[in-house]
């Protein structure tokens, strides 16, 4: 397994959304187009192939294909490489689940928004957004020039192509996610600056648990209203979801009844617990139909004028229900709502006509400003219980925020609760080392019987000692059973393996050994010391890094520019250290790093948070070309493949590793 290189492709993001089966399939179709072309590959070309690939040939006909592609191109005749390739294959794909109306199956509400790629811009949706960015953005300085804009225009599209919107958008969503003194705002941004903007807003945005697919920087440079509108969305219900949690809602417990089903709501997606949060209070009042999607089920406005009922009946008139005319019922609970302090996400139109999106931020939107439920102090302290302490809580969010990363299938909202059946391990396992999962030995969720998930998670733990985990003591069961400790040790030699590997990848021509976590250590020393600086660190649990001046050297050292040393301090005060641990992780995501950590990382020198950041800034190292590195190293002296060194070759033999 560990010599087998398979298809790589140059952007990171792209490999994640491919197993190595699909790429192989794909890049021999590539080829095949190539060759049958006199050695070029058309976007005309793509439709009869892409129409015979079981993947798409059962919900789309070849007209259909070169309909979508002719959305996003506008010369047919344009010649593509690979990577365009599997682009407009992940394109049409999208449009698959905007065919049928969203997944589902999918696990969570996010994910099925997410990878539908719907080309035709919603009026009202981008009513709402517009609506929703002048009222929390409107006191922001930069953006008062700008702000507000006109939801009947493109004033959004062309706002957010310089990138500082969309940054300053997720803070909305998530307070102090992206340090703003990362941020390029001038009034006039050159190409470069522009690009920062976009990588730092999609690294964070996947750090807050948007699952991006098929959106690169450039598609925010162009503007692309359908991408932009589903990136958005995503950050918006992020924040408006923010509190339907145990963890900030303690309360919820009361939707339950005893500690199985607290165990059940602790994995619900917060849209699901949205729902079972308005079932409760419906069945409270005697409306008898349940409630199960945020679309049709919500159309006539009953459940609305019920549900406003039991909340707040100083505010119900009897008219609300008495009336036979939808729009008109639609119309009168959205003022009763009003009432309550609840912002305008929608018309009377988009209930009736049942816009998922739209219903799920207004019933959001009332939870947020009366909940309704109650505060028995036996069941909050119950409900604290079951919460995890800082640490745990901190290591859950990282790995599952990594693992929604990876383009797996299935979305996790509670990795506790979502491994327990085995399969999400063996989806993360196939993807980050293609062809390792038995899947005939597998069972796929809903699983009825134990033994089962069993099955599953004994072949999770053969697949991890195989790839010479430590695993002493470790069974299946352990897993199956929600051991915490356990499933955070196996998770974290997860994703340690898949970072080394993707460092050892880029140096599959050089035939060197298995990268360390020495190789690591002595790479960032190197490169800090060459460029001038004085700062090392010991060991990955050095306590010297939490004042945070080693990584802002380390990340001076692979790019000058990145860097305002006008706002570093010296990290002396545990405030100082907090601005610098901010500022690190916002410049590592501006350059193009994949981190999930926090600034407590940093701060408290965690050990496994602090190799994954010095290896994904490696890693970002590794790749540049060689014209804008000055290092120039071969690991074994001579150059690779028969071309001109490169900055990777040249760097990994500086890393004194015996050959």
């Amino acid at each position: 397994m560990s010599a087998f290189v398979g298809v790589l492709v140059s952007d990171p993001w792209l490999q994640s959304q491919f197993t190595q089966v699909e790429l192989r399939t794909l890049k021999s179709k590539f080829i095949s187009i190539r060759n049958l072309s006199s050695g070029s590959v058309k976007v005309a070309d793509l439709p009869p192939v892409f129409a015979k690939l079981k993947a798409l040939s059962e919900m789309f006909k070849e007209d259909e294909i070169k309909s979508i592609l002719g959305e996003s191109y506008k010369d047919m005749n344009e010649e593509i490489d690979f990577e365009a390739f599997l682009r407009a294959f992940l394109n049409v794909q999208g449009n698959e689940k905007a065919k049928l109306g969203g997944s589902k199956s999918s696990s969570s509400f996010l994910k099925a928004t997410t990878t539908t790629t719907l080309h035709a811009i919603n009026v009202s949706e981008r009513a709402s957004y517009v609506a929703h960015i002048n009222s929390y953005l409107a006191e922001d300085k930069f953006l008062a020039n700008f702000l507000p804009m006109d939801p009947a225009t493109n004033d959004l599209f062309d706002l957010v192509k310089d990138g500082v919107l969309l940054c300053k958008l997720i803070n909305v969503a998530v307070p102090g996610t992206i340090d703003e003194r990362a941020i390029n705002t001038k009034k006039v941004l050159n190409p470069w600056e522009r690009n920062e903007n976009h990588t730092l807003c999609l690294n964070s945005a996947k750090a807050i648990g948007c699952t991006v697919v098929n959106i690169g920087t450039q598609d925010l440079i162009e503007g692309r209203p359908h991408l932009l509108l589903g990136l958005i969305s995503q950050i918006i219900k992020i924040q408006l979801l923010a509190d339907l949690n145990l963890k900030k809602t303690p309360q919820l417990v009361e939707l339950v009844d005893d500690s199985k089903d607290v165990e059940e709501l602790l994995g619900l997606p917060p849209e699901k617990v949205l729902l079972k949060w308005m079932n409760f209070h419906l069945k409270k009042v005697g409306y008898e139909k349940q409630v199960t999607n945020f679309s049709s089920d919500l159309k006539d406005g009953e459940a609305y004028a019920h549900l406003l009922n039991a909340l707040a009946p100083e505010l119900s008139s009897p008219s609300t229900l008495d009336t036979k005319d939808p729009m008109e019922r639609a119309k009168l609970v959205i003022e009763q709502a009003e009432k309550l302090g609840c912002k305008r996400y929608l018309t009377p139109k988009d209930i009736v006509e049942g816009s998922p999106n739209l219903n799920l931020a207004f019933v959001a939107q009332i939870f947020q400003h009366r909940n309704g439920l109650s505060v028995d102090s036996s069941k909050m302290s119950f409900a604290e219980m079951m919460t995890d302490d800082a640490q745990t809580s901190r290591e859950e969010r990282c790995f599952r925020l990594w693992i929604n990363s990876l383009g797996i299938p299935t979305y996790v909202n509670n990795v506790f609760e979502d491994v327990r059946s085995g399969w999400v391990l063996l989806e993360v396992l196939d993807k980050v080392s293609p062809g390792i999962v038995i899947w005939k030995l597998a069972s796929k969720p809903p699983i009825k019987m134990p033994f089962r998930k069993v099955e599953n998670c004994n072949q999770v733990v053969k697949i991890g000692k195989e790839l010479n985990f430590s695993l002493v003591n470790i069974a299946g069961n352990d897993i199956v059973q929600g051991n915490k400790k356990l499933i955070l040790a196996f998770l974290w030699q997860l994703m340690r393996f898949t970072m080394l590997q993707l460092l050892k990848n880029l140096r599959s021509h050089s035939q060197g050994k298995e990268i360390t976590d020495a190789d690591i250590l002595r790479w960032a020393n190197n490169k800090v010391k060459k460029a001038g600086r004085n700062s090392q660190m010991d060991s990955f649990k050095d306590k010297n890094l939490s004042n945070g001046i080693f990584f802002l050297e380390l990340l001076s050292a692979v790019e000058p520019r990145v860097v305002n040393w006008s706002v570093v301090t010296k990290g002396e005060a545990d405030e100082d250290k907090k601005l610098n641990a901010t500022y690190i992780i916002s410049v590592a995501r501006k350059l193009g790093c994949s981190i999930f950590l926090l600034p407590e990382d940093i701060i408290e020198v965690n050990q496994k948070m602090i190799l994954i950041l010095t290896a994904s800034i490696m890693y970002w190292s590794l790749q540049k070309p060689a014209e804008e590195s000055e290092d120039n190293e071969v690991t074994d002296g001579s150059p690779m493949d028969g071309e001109s060194e490169t900055s990777l070759s040249r760097e990994v033999s500086e890393l004194a590793i015996d050959q």
